[in-house]
């Protein structure tokens, strides 16, 4: 039997690491240092993680608003996430595009997307674009319950089964959309059940296990690498409101506490702990952790603001003609 012990160590520390970036980037918005809207991830970390622990880096993943968790799990440093968040220069997106709209390009995470659903035929178009160049690369396209019933859904599900598009639609489904609770903005419980309409594959996984979601997922990317797209839901649950300025109050103390009594992380450090791995080396992990996410930290409260000479090159194609 394999040793899991090393997957799952750097999957804790990835999950660990996003953890600590949301709850920094909490903090700094009630400091006043991050402005607009900001959506955080905590409690999803296993679905980002797990999931892209099953693609290859040079596959795509395209997501929504609550885009930081994704980002970092595929790649993207945790002083440019912070300084995008900060508004800085040295951010992914120089500042421009802030808390919904990170985006990094050499790790070929396609953006955070602002518009509900909307991005969903967009990461079609860049599995089509795959399928066109007769590359093997797969898109994970994330979105939340909410979306399945935006009309861009059912879209973009449409045209990758009719094309045979190299592409996995996940539902990180968190029984909220915004403040709506699931009962009441779907009419049947099971998202994966719309791929049906398509005659799509599909899978559903009530998330609690890191691992779990890395074997789901790897399932549906070797299908995908083989022209055949899936639908995957993730039952999942944030620990926190739909943005900062939502209290969460729609929900009771109790159910909280029973979602966080089931953490994926908590669980990944006591499975680790469970095979061998000594305290010591988790608190190791754990310090190493810290330090990373307190450099991105000062790295974007010491970052200069994108000055009015980036103007020009991020608005036009080339400069204008004299």
């Amino acid at each position: 039997m394999p040793d899991t012990r090393p997957r799952l160590e750097e999957m804790f520390r990835r999950m660990l690491l996003i953890r600590r970036v949301e709850e920094e980037a909490a903090r700094a918005y009630s400091l006043g240092k991050i402005g607009g809207f900001l959506h955080l991830y905590i409690g999803q970390e296993a679905v980002a993680v797990g999931a892209v622990a099953a693609i290859e880096p040079t596959d795509y993943v395209v997501t929504t608003y609550r885009d930081h968790g994704l980002a970092i799990a595929k790649g993207m440093s945790a002083r440019a996430c912070m300084a995008e968040l900060f508004g800085k220069e040295t951010g992914c997106s120089k500042g421009l595009g802030g808390s919904m709209h990170l985006f990094d390009a050499p790790n070929r995470f396609m953006g955070g997307h602002g518009i509900v659903g909307a991005h969903i035929p967009l990461a079609a178009g860049i599995a089509f674009a795959a399928k066109y160049r007769n590359e093997r690369n797969v898109t994970l396209c994330f979105f939340g319950e909410g979306a399945v019933s935006i009309g861009a859904f059912h879209e973009g599900l449409s045209l990758a089964a009719l094309w045979k598009l190299p592409i996995v639609f996940v539902c990180e489904n968190n029984e909220y959309a915004m403040g709506t609770p699931l009962e009441r903005s779907l009419s049947i419980e099971d998202v994966s059940a719309k791929a049906l309409a398509y005659g799509m594959p599909r899978d559903r996984l009530f998330v609690t296990d890191v691992l779990d979601v890395e074997r789901t997922m790897a399932a549906a990317v070797a299908r995908a690498r083989d022209g055949q797209p899936s639908l995957v839901e993730m039952r999942t649950y944030r620990f926190r409101g739909h943005s900062m300025s939502d209290p969460g109050k729609y929900r009771t103390a109790a159910e909280l506490d029973k979602h966080k009594a089931a953490d994926p992380l908590t669980r990944a450090r006591r499975e680790l702990l469970s095979l061998g791995r000594k305290e010591e080396d988790l608190k190791a992990i754990e310090a190493a952790v810290e330090e990373e996410v307190q450099d991105a930290v000062r790295f974007a409260d010491t970052s200069p603001e994108p000055g009015p000479e980036i103007l020009e090159p991020t608005t036009y194609a080339g400069p204008f003609a004299s």
